[in-house]
């Protein structure tokens, strides 16, 4: 009996993880023959869980919404607190636990009750959180689970996207993952007519149903799909790009370096290395004076020529406001005193 508890559980896992399954398929996930699968698909409807199955060589096992939320899980009071939490988490991006929420979202709202669901709704609708400020970059958490659905049964999303400079394109693309920051949500996604990898705004990202079909999802970009997008809006969209070297701790630049504003990495346990890139070299110098830190350009040599060019700068203002400043009786004071100590120009 516990044996087959256990089974039960994994099976709804997997029904919970994935739209749709074949008979053939989950009967090997769980090691199973093919009635004893059947039998236990009977034990779930039984509890309340809407198993839905689909007949012939094409068809398979999907887990649907029900009348009644399914027992084991949560009950109406509880399930209602939770989907709300979730929204509110994944709506405002709060660091760490963003994308957790929205994959949690996707999994409740796909077995919650429409009765429940209208409850999520008047709740979000008729709420006011009292935040610093509206954002004008907020995404509308129905985006996010209807591009984590999309990403988790590998289906092709077509969607209206606003640029940089404001003009719309249409895209079709077929969606890997999403990544947030503190601040913004990223869809990195295999652009088809560019036949290449790109990184979308979520907020900047309008979906166009219907979508579809399927396909058979790529070998991702990169390993570490967070470092990746992260040196893409920090880095690579940039015409100037810089390798720094800043002489503090990794753990002390995180504090002010956002995923956004450049990628960090460990020099040694008092120093680490910057990437990051800017619209020109200027812009860089400002970027980097800005972060506080005494630092070291590695690259490139022509920055550490605009770095010398905006101190001769500064001096050469520094002296101007020094000559155009009002002289006071208590200036004869702070004359510097020449080598003699008399404090007379020679």
């Amino acid at each position: 009996m516990l044996e087959t508890s256990a089974r039960l559980l994994r099976l709804l896992s997997l029904l919970q993880a994935h739209r749709e399954w074949s008979g053939a398929d989950l009967a090997d996930r769980l090691g199973v023959s093919a009635r004893t699968l059947r039998r236990d698909v009977d034990r779930l409807r039984e509890l309340g869980y809407p198993v839905n199955a689909s007949p012939g060589t094409g068809g398979g096992y999907q887990l649907g919404a029900g009348a009644q939320l399914p027992p084991l899980l949560l009950d109406d009071d509880e399930a209602v607190a939770v989907a709300v939490g979730l929204r509110t988490a994944a709506g405002q991006g709060i660091e760490g636990i963003g994308e957790t929420s929205v994959r949690a979202l996707a999994k409740l709202e796909q077995v919650l009750p429409n009765r429940l669901r209208r409850r999520v709704s008047a709740l979000n609708a008729f709420t006011v959180p009292m935040l610093r400020g509206p954002r004008a970059d907020a995404v509308d958490p129905a985006v996010l689970t209807e591009l984590a659905h999309l990403c988790r049964d590998a289906e092709r999303l077509r969607f209206t996207y606003r640029g940089h400079d404001g003009t719309s394109s249409r895209r079709t693309v077929e969606p890997h993952r999403l990544v947030c920051s503190e601040r913004r949500w990223y869809l990195v996604a295999w652009d088809l007519d560019r036949a290449d990898w790109r990184t979308f705004r979520v907020d900047r990202l309008s979906p166009r149903p219907p979508h579809g079909p399927r396909f058979v999802p790529r070998e991702p970009p990169a390993a570490d799909l967070a470092a990746y997008v992260s040196q893409g809006v920090s880095t690579r969209v940039y015409a100037s790009h810089a390798v720094i070297r800043l002489l503090v701790p990794l753990e002390r630049a995180a504090e002010r370096i956002s995923p956004t504003d450049g990628t960090l990495e460990a020099d040694g346990p008092d120093a680490c290395v910057l990437r990051t890139g800017a619209a020109s070299l200027d812009a860089l110098v400002v970027h980097v004076m800005m972060l506080g830190f005494e630092f070291e350009v590695l690259q490139p040599a022509e920055l550490i020529d605009a770095i010398r060019s905006a101190r001769d700068r500064l001096a050469r203002s520094s002296a101007r406001a020094e000559r155009s400043r009002p002289r006071t009786p208590g200036d004869a004071d702070r004359t510097p005193a020449t080598p003699n100590g008399s404090g007379a120009a020679s």
